[in-house]
């Protein structure tokens, strides 16, 4: 299966926000590092004018009801599924992500998209709430927008970290103003082109590429709200300058993500899931495993079979279903992995499964790697790696395995295999994760859109999906009437009389139901 033709790279080039000629940078196929488009780069003057044009659209498309909007997003979730095929073929070039993972990427988007258009007209509704003094207080709840959204998209899942939390935005009543990661700014602009043909206004959706050190800071510094995923170094300077502005900020951020496995787990169903949890996306992934406590008494066979299954798997640059794990995005990336291996291989780690570059294959690819004996001063023991590598550490019991996973600041995600459905439950509350998937990786609880999904300590702020992955991006608005008693009083009784009474009145309203 080819590549995308460089006709479709004009197509969409021509949808970037950008009015006047600017200069264009290289868009490399991470499977060949050779030149495949070019992309031309916004300035901060762009950004502005982007922001200003949504602004400006984002009024009437606010003035539609929640119902209408949701409309164009569900007509944005069929196209996705009928444009599977160009789409995988973008997120394949430009990634190197094996194709099984690009697939991932467009059923999530469209799965995402489906439910807030059916979902989110409802949590958007007008409701009542109990008022101050039931009877002569009504209290109606109501969800005003924000205004314009700012997302800053990642490379590693450049598709669904485009829009899926970009469709939440829209349903909500916002405009937004996008920029993808310089790596990979086809991928969003694919998405744009899906989203217009929807019948969503182009302006509510501008997509801006350049650098964030541009392109990013003015987002920071123009919207109203700023969605980020990426580093947590990065989210904490982000964080700290939307705090200055005072504008809502929420974030998915680095993780060091741990894998418990018990004695009396199936070890073919862990060693597969640990496969696919490990090296999903060449394992850059913020919610992949690299880190994998086993218990003691399973923790040789489990290791060996593990080892055996990473060995196996298959490496390749096809636009088919044929690889269990494509390349890695660059060449930085490359170079942080084997940093990590030899660092720790330097201080005595032990390989049971790769290790190496395969220029064999293309310059970004590296095999998945398995090491074990990794101690304290190796950096990949705390650092998060956000490649194909896990260290496997053997504990001598399930308490020692949760102190363990919880010892780090990360809290983004974990996994638990465990020799019953009751154990992996128990283990799981203990663990200090925003999610946690029992006999799986991450694709369960990333999957169930309903379930609000985000990380602990300097994983990140906020959630995305489900109810909170919405209305974040609105004001809650509480308009309250009082009728027939008066805070001062009630006409034809002395306010002397009425303020002694006031006590036993309050007092009283917690014998009715609510109170």
């Amino acid at each position: 299966m080819p590549k995308p033709s460089p006709a479709y790279f004009t197509r969409l080039a021509a949808l970037a926000a950008i009015d006047e000629q600017r200069p264009t940078k290289p868009v490399l196929e991470a499977f060949s590092g050779a030149e495949m488009a070019t992309v031309p780069v916004a300035t901060a003057d762009d950004l502005e004018r982007a922001v200003a044009r949504a602004r400006t659209a984002q009024v009437d498309w606010a003035a539609r009801t929640p119902a209408q909007r949701a409309k164009v997003i569900a007509t944005f979730s069929d196209l996705v599924h009928d444009a599977a095929d160009e789409l995988m073929d973008i997120a394949q070039a430009e990634t190197g992500k094996a194709r099984i993972y690009a697939q991932e990427e467009v059923i999530d988007v469209a799965m995402t998209a489906r439910y807030y258009s059916q979902q989110g007209p409802g949590m958007l509704a007008e409701h009542t709430v109990q008022g101050m003094l039931p009877g002569a207080t009504h209290a109606r709840v109501r969800y005003q927008p924000k205004g314009v959204v700012g997302v800053i998209s990642p490379w590693n899942y450049p598709l669904t970290l485009a829009v899926s939390d970009a469709v939440a935005a829209l349903i909500a009543g916002n405009a937004v103003v996008i920029k993808p990661d310089s790596n990979t700014p086809y991928c969003a602009l694919a998405l744009a082109e899906l989203l217009y043909k929807a019948g969503l206004p182009r302006e509510l959706f501008a997509v801006v590429p350049g650098p964030g050190s541009v392109v990013g800071q003015a987002i920071v510094a123009t919207t109203d709200y700023v969605m980020f995923t990426g580093s947590s170094t990065t989210g904490a300077t982000l964080a700290a300058q939307a705090g200055k502005r005072l504008i809502g900020f929420s974030a998915e951020l680095g993780g060091k993500n741990p894998m418990i496995v018990t004695d009396g787990v199936n070890i073919d169903d862990a060693v597969s899931g640990a496969a696919r949890a490990c090296f999903s996306n060449s394992g850059q992934l913020c919610i992949s495993i690299e880190r994998i406590y086993v218990e003691r008494s399973i923790a040789d066979e489990f290791s060996r079979r593990f080892a055996q299954h990473v060995t196996d798997m298959t490496l390749s640059s096809s636009y088919d279903f044929t690889a269990d794990m494509g390349s890695l995005a660059s060449a930085q990336q490359v170079e942080t992995v084997q940093a990590h291996v030899d660092d720790a291989v330097g201080k005595g780690a032990k390989v049971l499964a790769g290790g190496r570059k395969r220029a064999d294959l293309g310059p970004f690819f590296f095999e998945p790697t398995v090491l074990t004996d990794v101690t304290g001063e190796m950096t990949c023991f705390g650092d998060e790696t956000f490649g194909p590598l896990v260290s496997i550490y053997p504990v001598d019991t399930v308490d020692e395995a949760i102190e363990r996973a919880n010892d780090t600041e990360y809290g983004l995600n974990a996994s638990v295999f465990a020799g019953s459905t009751g154990q992996a439950q128990k283990i799981a509350e203990r663990l200090h994760a925003g999610t946690v998937n029992i006999n799986e990786g991450y694709a369960a609880a990333w999957g169930s859109t309903a379930a609000p999904m985000g990380g602990m300590g300097i994983s990140g702020v906020g959630r995305r999906h489900g109810t909170d992955g919405l209305l974040k991006y609105t004001e809650p608005q509480t308009i309250a009437t009082q009728r027939v008693v008066g805070l001062d009083g009630i006409k034809g009784i002395p306010q002397s009389v009425y303020l002694k009474l006031t006590p036993t009145i309050i007092k009283s309203l917690k014998y009715l139901p609510g109170r």
